[in-house]
């Protein structure tokens, strides 16, 4: 039984017609904003063309006779049709299996680092770590997780807590602090409808220190200085955090970047939702997204019917709003739907979230514990092999931000010497060669689980020492990099080829792209090493770099050694650990992948790997000639 002072409550009928207004008002922002995502960047759109109106999406909505799914909706279908499936408080695995059978195609950025890392067998939140997903700090957590929150209503601490473990499926650090600002805004919106206050509010449930959190305050502090004149505050907050952005993280798509773009939409809208949807999408940038999110919580606010019929009903004829269609044209096997089913089944998980947590349904009122909060559901998350070298002192943990809070007990096995295991973490620094199984218990609340590991310790890197590095392209062109779309910041990438024995694996310099001429036809790239003396060789290390939508990747590769005779000859079979993948199709490649290749030794006074780079037909680049390439970070070689 909760307590009075913990307990609020809200009608059945209301709490449903706000998460129909959750529902609804993403849809309309979505479509609404899509014809100018990324289209105002160096000034925003004008206050004289407002309303925006659906302009070219009206052919669309006439199309499809309905509204249609984009990535700012269809993403939470996933999670309800996870909800649906597993509980309401689906494990990442499952969510990693959710995400690998629905989604195939148009997901970019950080989502797109997160499925190619799932498919090399990852699970969040590894998938959205920074030293492994390099879009970690882009948009994509703010406009996926809303649900959430609109199924836990005024339930700020769970809402929040759960906005930021999904949020970390592809994001981390800051760039999660948004999705966890509209976390706590949209489950508070079910009882506030003062805009000033969400924020307020909302902000108590970051860090004070927060690289986020500081940057609303100063858009607080830029709305009060500037009250009608958001021109000015838009130019002043995309000069700090677009123009003189540190350079790695310089994006149109930045997480923070576009997250205050929503804030300053929000200050300067006053709660109006017509005026409040065209300044989302006239302060510009990823500006559809914005628009998306900050109509669904304008949505929750006021209910679906506060929407104006020219939102919900732009095409003579329809009588429902967007003619109660939703039309999947995103995703995989997941099916049309009629849109009040949608919000029948949102509200069924709503009001399961509520009972689960120590609220209840009497009558025609729904009563919420106000107090309940988030824990994350016990499991091991699967990320990066211990990275373990004779001599080479290390510090590895099993754990992540989501379990580690939990007991962590070495059950099986034995660890390399002078490695010590404590709490999730390996110390030390290997003395021997080999491979250690172990098993480890992980527990928490009289519930426990275990699971095998199998430690892989090298032998020292004979790379290290190499006399020569072979590669048939070993500056970087930059010309042809400028002229490519890339997606990340301009420090990430290296200028010469021998970064790849460098040690360093990740940050500011550490990628080679063996792009040359630009030319979209087949290229076989090289890396390897010489040495003056022969060496036994029978390991490899391949570690990959980020990939761009076009290439980075390769159709095949092959291991050969220089010979006496001074020719290359193929190592014949060799083990990968993990496998290499099935597909080429870029799409479903990860980042910063790390491969262990072992084949019977050699004695050879060089060693290289060979790759048929792949280059991919893309939106942006379809029309253009790009080079195809390679793009590395380390090559390791060992006894």
């Amino acid at each position: 039984m909760i307590g009075q002072l913990t307990a609020q409550k809200i009608s059945k009928a209301e709490l449903k017609d706000k998460i129909a207004g959750a529902w609804i008002g993403q849809i309309i922002g979505n479509i609404y904003g899509l014809p100018f995502e990324n289209k105002f960047i160096d000034e925003p759109a004008p206050e004289s063309v407002f309303p925006f109106g659906y302009t070219t999406n009206i052919d669309k909505l006439q199309q499809y006779n309905g509204a249609f799914s984009d990535d700012d909706t269809d993403i939470e279908y996933i999670y309800l049709l996870l909800m649906e499936k597993y509980g309401i408080e689906p494990t990442y695995a499952q969510m990693r299996e959710g995400w690998m059978y629905h989604i195939r195609d148009r997901v970019w950025l950080a989502n797109r680092a997160a499925l190619g890392l799932m498919h090399f067998g990852f699970t969040p939140p590894f998938t959205g770590d920074m030293t492994l997903n390099p879009h970690w700090y882009q948009i994509d957590p703010q406009l996926i997780n809303e649900i959430w929150a609109y199924t836990a209503p005024g339930m700020v601490r769970y809402a929040v807590g759960k906005s930021e473990w999904a949020a970390r499926i592809t994001s981390d650090s800051w760039a999660v602090s948004p999705t966890v600002l509209y976390g706590a805004m949209y489950a508070n919106a079910f009882f506030c409808q003062d805009v000033r206050k969400l924020i307020a509010d909302g902000l108590k449930e970051l860090p004070a220190d927060d690289r986020y959190a500081l940057a609303v305050k100063e858009m607080i502090t830029l709305h009060d200085t500037y009250p009608d004149d958001w021109v000015k505050a838009r130019q002043i907050m995309a000069q700090k955090y677009y123009t003189d952005e540190p350079a790695l993280t310089k994006t149109i798509w930045n997480a923070q970047l576009n997250g205050l773009c929503g804030i300053l939409a929000m200050l300067y809208g006053k709660g109006d939702f017509q005026y409040t949807l065209d300044l989302s999408c006239a302060m510009g940038f990823d500006c559809d997204n914005q628009a998306a999110t900050i109509s669904g919580l304008l949505g929750v606010m006021y209910g679906a019917s506060s929407f104006p019929d020219e939102l919900t009903k732009p095409v003579a004829g329809w009588s429902q709003p967007f003619n109660n269609r939703y039309i999947n044209i995103t995703r995989h096997d997941m099916p049309d739907a009629d849109i009040d089913d949608l919000i029948d089944r949102i509200y069924r998980k709503a009001i399961e979230v509520v009972c689960a947590k120590g609220g209840s349904v009497k009558g025609d009122m729904v009563y919420i514990n106000k107090k309940a909060t988030f824990v994350p559901p016990l499991e091991f998350c699967i990320g990066p092999e211990p990275d373990l070298e004779v001599g080479q002192p290390t510090q590895y943990s099993f754990a992540c931000k989501t379990n580690e809070a939990f007991q962590w007990e070495l059950t099986g096995g034995d660890l390399p010497d002078n490695v010590t295991f404590l709490n999730g973490r390996l110390s030390g620094t290997p003395s021997r060669a080999g491979r250690y199984p172990i098993e480890l218990r992980l527990s928490s609340g009289g519930q426990a689980i275990t699971k095998k590991f199998e430690l892989l310790v090298k032998s020292p890197n004979l790379a290290q020492r190499c006399d020569t590095i072979y590669a048939n392209v070993r500056t970087l062109n930059e010309t042809v990099l400028d002229s490519c779309w890339i997606t990340f910041g301009k420090p990430m990438y290296a200028r010469k080829v021998e970064v790849i024995n460098d040690g360093i694996k990740q940050g500011e310099g550490s990628v080679f792209y063996s792009l040359a001429l630009k030319s979209n036809l087949p290229k076989i790239d090289y890396f390897g090493y010489g040495w003056k003396e022969k060496q036994s060789i029978s390991m490899l290390q391949l570690s990959m770099g980020c990939l761009e939508e076009f290439g980075g990747w390769f159709s095949s590769l092959h291991i050969q050694y220089l010979g006496d005779d001074n020719r290359w000859c193929d190592v014949g079979t060799f083990r990968s650990t993990p496998q290499l993948p099935e597909t080429d199709i870029l799409f479903f490649q990860p980042q910063f992948a790390q491969y262990v290749f072992e084949f019977a030794p050699v004695s050879t006074r060089g060693i290289r790997v060979l790759f048929d780079a792949r280059v991919q037909e893309h939106w942006h680049t379809y029309t253009k000639e790009v080079s195809s390439f390679i793009s590395i970070t380390e090559l390791g070689v060992y006894e």
